[in-house]
């Protein structure tokens, strides 16, 4: 129903892709927090960064079943530090880089980004704020033909290693969040500091708390109109529920098929754990459940690649998918017995990567109220405007 025969080709390509070129390194950047340059440069080479990006810009502009492709078969090499390094780069920097930046900044960054010469990081959650987007403090002044940036942002992803910030800023505060704006800076702009946190999964990624002091940007660096910047974020977050609903489901249905295979050679009392009702009963309910969730985010990709505003139903896409993989994986964690909490196993790190989930790109508790908000209160959010 989704997906197409070119689609199917893709996939296995990436698949092969991915096991010669990634997975023999992931080991390695899960223990020095570092992925290495070379691999970003490949992915630009396969075309993998440009799959929904005009072709002006050297993108393939391909349907967005080609982007589930990508975010299921990234999920399925069991790092999700990898995995978060990447889509960040093409579907949270890049997304604003190409809506709201104008041709010359298209030309400067998105193109190089494509081409994985550039890493990009989006900079939103602030350390006083986290989900609440309008309570930001970072504030941007204009003074002639710069912007003066000042304040700190926090939990980035490529947050430290990344060539460029998308950050938002306040232009106007007295506004709330009617006074916010998006900027693009290159790393080297004197002012930005970055510190790398230390987490509990997502190991290979950087995450970074980063520092705005006194930081000068020309004007020209303004992406979309000055004030616009909270409508641009919104309608953005949509797609960024929705991969995050569908790296849930890519990650769970990982974690499912390796224990069914782990029960199919595992014995206990003289046959394979796989023919005890109880587990097998388990396995059952969380195919069930797993397929349930495949099936309602692959509806709501049709549907954004159709041009409609989902951001309800995205919501519960990433809430409910979430929610089901950290239970899902919990539980085959289980099913290895032992073995499931040792790191030579998935099933440790997958558990630790998983549990961001709930917490990154708006926690299930602000996802709840968005959603309590259109069932109940009836509220209808809207697309930004173009002027």
């Amino acid at each position: 129903m989704y997906f197409t025969e070119e689609h199917e080709l893709f996939r296995k390509s990436l698949k092969d892709f991915l096991q010669k070129e990634v997975v023999p390194h992931i080991d390695k950047w899960e223990k020095t927090g570092d992925i290495e340059r070379f691999i970003w440069e490949k992915f630009g080479e396969m075309g993998y960064f440009g799959i929904a990006y005009p072709e002006e810009y050297g993108g393939l502009g391909l349907d967005l079943f080609y982007t589930v492709i990508f975010l299921e078969e990234l999920q399925k090499i069991n790092s999700g530090g990898f995995a978060a390094a990447m889509w960040a780069h093409v579907y949270l920097a890049m997304t604003h880089v190409n809506k709201e930046g104008d041709h010359r900044i298209k030309e400067k960054y998105l193109k190089s980004s494509i081409t994985g010469e550039k890493i990009g990081c989006l900079c939103i959650s602030e350390p006083f704020g986290g989900s609440d987007v309008a309570g930001m403090r970072t504030t941007a002044v204009k003074e002639g033909d710069s912007y003066v940036i000042n304040g700190s942002k926090t939990f980035i992803t490529n947050g430290v290693y990344s060539d460029y910030l998308v950050v938002a800023a306040k232009t106007t505060p007295d506004l709330g969040n009617k006074g916010i704006s998006i900027f693009i800076m290159d790393r080297e702009t004197p002012g930005i500091s970055a510190t790398k946190l230390d987490k509990l999964g997502w190991k290979a990624s950087d995450t970074g708390e980063i520092a705005f002091d006194n930081v000068v940007i020309p004007a020209e660096n303004l992406m979309g109109e000055e004030d616009k910047g909270f409508s641009y974020i919104m309608q953005h977050f949509a797609l960024e529920r929705l991969i995050m609903g569908i790296n849930a489901h890519a990650r769970a249905e990982f974690a499912l098929d390796y224990a069914i295979k782990y029960m199919g050679e595992r014995e206990a009392f003289g046959r394979t754990i796989d023919k005890f009702q109880a587990l097998r009963h388990s396995v059952a309910d969380m195919a069930s459940e797993l397929e349930m969730c495949k099936e309602f985010n692959y509806s709501i990709a049709k549907r954004l690649n159709d041009g409609q505003y989902v951001v309800k139903e995205a919501s519960m896409s990433k809430l409910m998918s979430t929610k089901i993989a950290d239970e899902v994986i919990y539980k085959c964690l289980q099913l290895l017995g032992g073995y499931g909490y040792m790191e030579e196993y998935p099933l440790a790190r997958l558990f630790r990567d998983s549990r961001l989930g709930p917490i990154g790109g708006g926690t299930s508790e602000i996802l709840r109220e968005i959603i309590a908000k259109m069932v109940i209160d009836k509220k209808e959010y809207k697309p930004a405007v173009k002027a």
